[in-house]
């Protein structure tokens, strides 16, 4: 689920870049060091707008300056039960592997529905059913996630394709 939170971040800044500029470049420090990463609870999608920068603090014995930048940005963070899309990204006989975003995903073929199959003989490897349902490489699918784990620099989950409406997406490009 997607929300927008107030959050705060400290931005050091190297003596050679005090000046007039000096908030444009704490601003793109900021973007740079804090877009699209994952803090182990969410990701950060993109900053909106910077409400507050401090002045800045010179650190002794380094002579850099740091800076308290208050910020709004737009995070995602996955919930057990909540239904996202994905791209099969590795097809295996214990199941698949696919990204939802910057979320990496596992499904186990005990958590696809008996009809799918595994087929080794196929190239490359996929899961299919005979008739309409393929998924290999590259397959848009809607999975449920089962559960999320968090780590220090990434979250990871288990999804399931095995209920209605879930599954390989026909559409797809």
């Amino acid at each position: 689920m997607f929300f927008v939170l107030n959050l705060t971040h400290s931005v050091t800044l190297h003596p050679s870049y005090f000046g007039r500029n000096m908030h444009e470049l704490v601003t793109g420090k900021l973007l740079k060091d804090v877009e699209g990463t994952c803090t182990g609870r969410y990701f950060i999608i993109t900053i909106m707008d910077t409400v507050n920068i401090s002045e800045g603090r010179i650190l002794p014995g380094s002579g850099l300056a740091e800076f308290t930048v208050s910020y709004r940005a737009v995070v995602w963070r996955p919930f057990k039960g909540e239904t996202v899309d994905a791209i099969v990204t590795s097809v295996n006989q214990v199941g698949f592997f696919a990204d939802a975003g910057p979320l990496p995903l596992f499904v186990s073929s005990h958590l696809i529905p008996p009809d799918i199959k595994f087929d080794p003989n196929a190239t490359p490897p996929q899961f299919t059913n005979n008739e309409d349902s393929v998924i290999d490489v590259g397959t848009h699918v809607r999975v449920k996630l089962i559960g999320t784990r968090a780590e220090v620099g990434g979250m990871y989950a288990i999804a399931s394709i095995r209920e209605d409406y879930l599954g390989c997406l026909q559409g797809a490009p």
